[in-house]
């Protein structure tokens, strides 16, 4: 079926306004929700706000160049990211290289560049998944040429993250390459199995991890232990029950008072709900479900399988990225350490998600030209 035609601005603007509106919120956010502990740790309101400000300028620059970039060019390069990242993954556990923050070593210092692997990890084997399925997709349904190679690299993956520790984007990343493999063609049955053998392998790595432990108790029963683990749940709690409707007003949160840990990252959604209420909440949700809708009809009007595969693959890691947070903000999921897309602080995750939204837009350039030739 040949797709309706739209008009052509050489990239889809819904995506792009989208995109550039949550860029907007993000900044205001991380400025209200971290100028105080800003000035208290730095003596500088505007310091997390200057640093974000700087990821943003350049993850757009990046994005712009990803955007006029073929993105049929990254199938040469699927190996060379592969490997990219494979080294930073290794590189980031010998000791003096790796930062250690909190128990995790998940930042790689170059000079005065901190880098995150496990964020670059992600759009790699979303590459790489896109290029090998598209690659392979008569032989998807068997066991040899479908499930196992897919799930050797995905696995190497993981395992180099696990080692940092970092819990929670495996298991993400495990997720979303399970519905890859689902959309690709590799029997339900297969990954029943798969997913049977790492649900209590899952279990088995929170068990036998005191933090891990206490912070799925905390997840059970916050009230429990309010002033240890439980503290930032029940906060955030706070938070969203202060907002109400509208919210309290914007910079007027109360939690980022030096109640909720680190507000500017992985709980920045909390101090949102906290100051724009439920209808804050709502807006920044619809713009993401729009990236989501808007990556996945990309996909499904791209012009070849890789690019098919390569715009899910990044609509479904933005959709379980945006769950997964929003589902911990709101005690509906253990706590992770995830950031929310565009919002929270952090130049990695900011980045490479801008990086990502490029190379989706490369993509539906082509898929409303009016060619669609699968193969």
């Amino acid at each position: 079926m040949e797709p309706k035609k739209t008009p052509h601005y050489g990239y889809d603007p819904v995506l792009l306004i989208s995109v550039m509106l949550l860029i907007g919120i993000g900044l205001v956010a991380v400025y209200s929700a971290s100028s105080i502990l800003a000035e208290a740790r730095y003596g500088d309101h505007y310091y997390y706000l200057k640093r974000q400000t700087v990821f943003c300028l350049f993850g757009v620059m990046l994005m712009i160049l990803a955007k006029n970039i073929n993105y049929l060019f990254y199938r040469k390069l699927v190996y060379v990211l592969l490997g990219s990242v494979f080294l930073l993954l290794v590189l980031l556990l010998v000791p003096g290289l790796g930062i250690k923050v909190g128990g995790a070593q998940r930042w790689i210092k170059f000079g005065f560049i901190s880098l995150q692997p496990s964020e670059a990890a992600k759009l790699s084997l979303a590459v790489f998944m896109a290029y090998s399925m598209s690659k392979n997709v008569e032989h998807m349904g068997t066991f040899l040429n479908g499930l196992l190679p897919h799930l050797l690299m995905a696995a190497i993956v993981i395992a180099l993250i696990l080692l940092q520790p970092d819990l929670g984007t495996a298991v993400i990343i495990g997720m979303w390459v399970l519905i890859l493999l689902f959309v690709g063609g590799v029997h339900l049955g297969q990954l029943l199995v798969l997913l049977g053998l790492m649900t209590p392998a899952v279990f088995y790595l929170i068990s036998h991890t005191a933090y891990r432990l206490h912070r799925w108790w905390a997840f059970l029963n916050p009230w429990e232990d309010p002033h240890g683990f439980g503290f930032q749940i029940i906060h955030s709690f706070l938070a969203f029950g202060s907002g109400g409707l509208a919210g309290v007003g914007l910079g007027n949160s109360k939690q980022k008072l030096f109640y909720l840990p680190e507000p500017h990252t992985d709980f920045v959604a909390a101090i949102i709900a906290e100051e724009a209420g439920f209808i804050g909440v709502s807006v920044l949700l619809i713009l993401f479900a729009l990236i989501v809708i808007r990556g996945i009809k990309i996909a499904l009007n791209a012009p070849d399988l890789f690019g098919t595969y390569l715009a899910l693959g990044i609509s479904c890691m933005l959709a379980l990225q945006v769950m997964v947070n929003m589902g911990v903000v709101m005690a509906l999921l253990p706590t992770k350490g995830l950031t929310l897309p565009f919002i929270s602080y952090g130049g990695s995750s900011l980045v490479i998600s801008l990086i990502s939204m490029g190379v989706l837009m490369s993509i539906s350039r082509k898929a409303f030209d009016g060619s669609r030739v699968k193969k």
